[in-house]
């Protein structure tokens, strides 16, 4: 059966078999169950199946599911019909597991904070993206492109940038390149500090970006607090250790 590319899931299907096999090779280690994310015309799901039993795939588009089911015979219950970002994963993954797919690049950003909500069971993470996403993902403190995605993901992953993707591999061609990383979950069970408000000063930082922290920030501290030499830099200029002790600071002033 033919299965149409739809432009409003962002559908680009991958055409290249070595690409392919380099991506499902970037799995290391044990993964646990194996989770793909909008395997479309199964590209990856061939090659998956013959390394993982424990695989399951979820897909959105009902064309592709039933291409995945009549063509590579996939059985029905490996196949979770629906939306990503709606997946209960506690419902499906009792335990650690990991992530692959090309995500679509509409809503990578999304599913990205949709595994920062499950850090605690998706263990590992490789992924094909907009290239552009996947440098700001992987981005130093100091970059340009260092912003939100990366602090957070960097707080309880190792980030790795794996290779680039050429346009001309993929069926309909994307308009850029794209690039495929890996996400692996560090030894930080949680960050010593207050986790949900980490989340809410990176945020608030990097909401503008532009200005000194001093001004970007400065509700969540008290004045004697706002004297201090970090105040003076811009977001960008923090590494992840430097936002816990802020975090850590911001709640002890409010404790005061």
């Amino acid at each position: 059966m033919l299965v149409h590319t739809k432009k409003s899931l962002g559908q680009h299907f991958l055409n290249d078999q070595n690409i392919a096999r380099k991506i499902v090779d970037s799995i290391e280690g044990n993964p646990g169950m194996v989770l793909e994310i909008g395997p479309g015309k199964g590209i990856l799901s061939r090659l998956l199946v013959d390394k993982y039993k424990n695989l399951i795939l979820v897909e959105i588009d009902r064309e592709c599911v039933e291409y995945l089911k009549s063509n590579l015979l996939f059985p029905e219950e490996k196949i979770i019909t629906g939306d990503i970002l709606k997946l209960d994963f506690e419902k499906y993954f009792a335990n650690e597991f990991t992530i692959i797919g090309s995500f679509p690049y509409n809503i990578s950003s999304q599913i990205f904070f949709k595994i920062l909500d499950n850090r605690q069971i998706v263990q590992q993470v490789v992924c094909m993206l907009q290239k552009e996403v996947a440098e700001r993902v992987a981005a130093p403190a100091g970059s340009k492109t260092y912003g939100i995605l990366s602090v957070l993901l960097q707080a309880f992953y190792e980030i790795n940038y794996l290779f680039t993707v050429h346009e001309n591999v993929f069926v309909p061609p994307p308009k850029v390149k794209s690039a495929v990383i890996r996400l692996t979950r560090n030894t930080s069970k949680q960050l010593d500090c207050n986790e949900e408000l980490f989340f809410k000063l990176v945020k608030t930082a990097f909401n503008q970006r532009r200005k000194k922290l001093r001004n970007s920030i400065r509700s969540m501290f008290n004045q004697e607090t706002l004297v201090s030499d970090i105040f003076d830099k811009r977001p960008e200029q923090l590494e992840v250790k430097d936002f816990e002790y802020l975090t850590k600071l911001s709640e002890s002033n409010f404790k005061m």
